[in-house]
């Protein structure tokens, strides 16, 4: 698989923040940045470019001028990210994940991760940092800026966290005779965010059963020779389409629910767009994952 590692200048506004205009100023006026050109005298921006664009845009949004940034030698800009980053970690956090998605880059990555991991519980470090930078890569992997392949490595690697931080939680006994089957549906693969609403519902005491991806709706019923005070958790990115997710819930209610009280619980970008009035009366929108950890405590007292 072709991974790439050219970028245009729109690439590079994309990943900065940084309008193309003014970057070409910047190389123009300060020789900032040396892009390759092509045949047709296209700039072309390898890796190396890149990585200086986003240590530029980190010292020049925490207030640094460009011109003195330009004349810095490596060694002073380097030493002056860190020292900023002491005042603004999660910035500079997100910018060295980043930094590791291009080059593709583990321990980077690892290093980065067990900093935060020093001062952060994992419920911050998962809302302050991960998710940023995981709502940034999906829009850059829409919008063509980068590939496949980076989103993948970085989100394998937020998801190989969670489950060490899961594992550390499965060792407490659950405090609650509630339980909660997570699923995502048939089609659905993408699991960080089903992942980490089983780590808060372990944090709050809850058994889960953890079903994970691609599960049809008909395999639930199997629960219910095990399990009375059963809740189902689906957390929705990409499937059931928008044409059919009304349908989805009907049948959860008429082959799952039918009749019984067995509550299914929605989060996820899905689910944005949906009013309680297209939502039959056992299926509950969670707006947030603050909005979940409040449901979970008022479950806890009931």
């Amino acid at each position: 698989m072709h991974v790439k590692t050219q970028f245009s200048i729109k690439d590079l506004e994309n990943l900065s923040g940084i309008k193309a205009h003014t970057i070409r100023i910047w190389e123009k006026r300060y020789n900032l940045l040396e892009p390759q050109r092509t045949e047709t005298n296209i700039r072309e921006y390898d890796l190396t470019q890149l990585k200086k664009l986003l240590n530029v845009t980190y010292l020049y949004n925490g207030g640094y001028k460009i011109s003195h940034i330009a004349d810095m030698p490596p060694a002073e800009m380097k030493a002056l990210i860190n020292q900023l980053g002491e005042s603004n970690e999660d910035a500079q956090a997100i910018m060295e994940i980043k930094k590791a998605m291009f080059s593709f880059d583990m321990d980077r990555f690892n290093t980065t991760y067990t900093r935060l991991s020093e001062e952060k519980s994992f419920t911050d470090l998962f809302e302050k940092i991960f998710i940023p930078v995981l709502t940034e890569i999906g829009t850059l992997w829409q919008t063509g800026t980068i590939d496949p392949a980076h989103e993948r490595f970085i989100s394998e690697l937020i998801k190989q966290k969670m489950i060490l931080n899961i594992e550390k939680l499965t060792v407490r006994p659950s405090t609650s005779d509630k339980v909660f089957c997570l699923f995502l549906p048939y089609g659905e693969i993408h699991e960080i965010g089903l992942l980490y609403v089983k780590y808060q519902l372990l944090v709050a005491g809850f058994k889960t059963i953890y079903l994970g991806q691609n599960i049809p709706l008909d395999n639930l019923k199997h629960l219910f020779h095990h399990y009375d005070n059963l809740h189902f958790l689906s957390y929705l990115t990409v499937h059931p389409e928008d044409k059919d997710i009304e349908e989805y819930f009907q049948t959860y209610c008429k082959e799952v629910c039918n009749g019984s009280s067995y509550p299914l619980y929605i989060m996820g970008a899905k689910t944005v767009k949906l009013s309680k009035k297209q939502l039959p009366a056992s299926v509950k929108k969670i707006e947030s994952f603050q909005a979940l950890k409040k449901l979970l405590q008022t479950l806890k007292k009931s």
